[in-house]
Formats: C-alpha cells, sequence, structure tokens
C-alpha cells in the first residue's frame, strides 16, 4: 500500500531527528575500543607528554578498567595522578593517590606516590617562585604544608633509600623553616599592631616549636621589643643576652626589622 508522502515540515523534522540520533551514536562512541591495552598507554603518554592532560586523564581512566590487576593498570593510575597534578586538579590527584596507596600498599612505586602526594601539596602552598609577587610563603595556608611534610615524612621513615628519598628530607627542613616563620609572620603582626603580650607568645612559641631554624632570630628579636614595649626590663635582658649570644652578629639589632629585605625562602 503506497503511502501519502510526508508534508515538508515533516519530513524535516523525522531528518533532524534521525541526524541527531546518528550524531549523539557517533559522539558515545568509544574510539578505544578496538585498541589493546598498550596502545591505550601509548596514547594517553603521548597526550599527557603534549600537555593535554585532560584528554590524558580519561584515557589512563580507560586503561585502569581494561587492565585491572595487572602492573599496567597500576602505572595507569599513578599517571593518571600526575596528568591530573599538571592538569590543576589537585583535589583528584590527591584522591587518586590516596585510593592507590590503599590498593596497593606493598607496590614498589608506594615511595613514589608518596612522594608525588607530598609533592601536590608543596607546590599548592609553597610554590619556589612565589617570592616574584612577594609574598613570604610562610604567609600563606599551613595545612597543605603540613599535609606535605607528613607525606614526605611517611616516604623517608618507610623507603629510606629510596631515590626520592634526599628530596624528600630537604622538602621536610624547608617545610618546618616555613612554619616556623608562619608563627614568626603572627608574633610580628601582633607586635605591629601593638598586641605585645599576644607578640610574645606567638614568639616565644615559635622558639619553643622549631629548634634550629633561621625564624629563631627574628623570633627573639620580638620579644626583645615586645618586653621592652611592656616595661619588663628583666625578661628583655634576658632575651637580649640570648640574642648576643647565639646571633652575635644579628642584623636585627642593627637594622630592625629591615633585615627581612633578604628572607631566607628565596635562597631554598
Amino acid at each position: 500500500m503506497l503511502r501519502a508522502p510526508l508534508p515538508f515540515s515533516s519530513a524535516f523534522t523525522a531528518l533532524l531527528a534521525a541526524g541527531l540520533i546518528a550524531g549523539c551514536a557517533s559522539s558515545n562512541e568509544d574510539k578505544t575500543a578496538g585498541w589493546s591495552p598498550d596502545k591505550i598507554y601509548a596514547e594517553a603518554r603521548d597526550e599527557m607528554n603534549g600537555g593535554a592532560y585532560d584528554k590524558a586523564v580519561p584515557l589512563f581512566e580507560k586503561l585502569e578498567g581494561r587492565a585491572a590487576g595487572t602492573p599496567l593498570a597500576q602505572q595507569a593510575q599513578l599517571d593518571k595522578a600526575y596528568a591530573q597534578y599538571k592538569g590543576g586538579e589537585k583535589a583528584q590527584a590527591l584522591a587518586t593517590l590516596d585510593r592507590f596507596l590503599k590498593l596497593h600498599p606493598a607496590s614498589p612505586a608506594a615511595d613514589y606516590a608518596l612522594y608525588l602526594k607530598g609533592l601536590v601539596n608543596f607546590n599548592d602552598n609553597l610554590g619556589m617562585f612565589s617570592w616574584i609577587s612577594r609574598q613570604d610563603l610562610s604567609e600563606r595556608d599551613q595545612k597543605a604544608a603540613k599535609d606535605s611534610y607528613e607525606s614526605f615524612r611517611e616516604l623517608s621513615t618507610r623507603f629510606p633509600d629510596s631515590r626520592y628519598a634526599a628530596d624528600a628530607r630537604q622538602r621536610m627542613t624547608y617545610i618546618v623553616n616555613a612554619l616556623a616563620q608562619y608563627e614568626v609572620h603572627v608574633a610580628r603582626y601582633y607586635y605591629e599592631r601593638g598586641a605585645y603580650v599576644a607578640a610574645v607568645a606567638r614568639a616565644q612559641q615559635a622558639i619553643a616549636d622549631y629548634q634550629n631554624v633561621p625564624a629563631t632570630e627574628e623570633a627573639l628579636y620580638i620579644l626583645i621589643r615586645s618586653y621592652d614595649a611592656l616595661g619588663m626590663t628583666q625578661l628583655r635582658d634576658d632575651a637580649q643576652r640570648v640574642m648576643q649570644a647565639s646571633y652575635p652578629q644579628s642584623a636585627y639589632m642593627q637594622s630592625g626589622f629591615k633585615a627581612k629585605d633578604n628572607p631566607w625562602w628565596k635562597f631554598w
């Protein structure tokens, strides 16, 4: 039985719908369907090495599923974390690394996972080049610094001979210095606003909590100035004697706070 042709508008609508269906089918098509795990990995690495981290991450995720239970799947997980980190998805990178360490605690790459985890937090809040904007690193949020320290500490404790251990220990020292300087930064903030009792408390905390760090010199200087402002001459003189014994050539005693023009963190 012959059917009457559709009106133009109806025919156009049908063709448009068919085109949309075909378009959806092609857009949902998995181009990796016939690829081997090695090919997926090679493609993902090429994307990552080319800086296309947003394209690399889903490829690594596909590889995790295709090669589940194999060393290649573990490698894909680590590479995915690195791509997320480099792509600015730091929370996702940390989640990926936590999952890797939970699933593969005895993996030969566990040291790298810990190192990368520390690096993500380290660069998030303690980037080496922040001095360009004249922002003292110790003035930034401290949680990431502490999390970074814990990752590096676990790495250096569990894997003391790891190829990453020496760098991790160096970064730990840097973080301790930054945390100490943070306390001194707060103490100086209080001092400059006339809150001398609060300045004394934070300076004392820095001296008590952190030993043999560059920030101790400024902490002692803040104690001297704060005690003097409070009229506590005996404590001022005691702090000054400690300063003279520990830092006989102290730039703070000669130039005051101007001595901070060359902060320690520029030379890490």
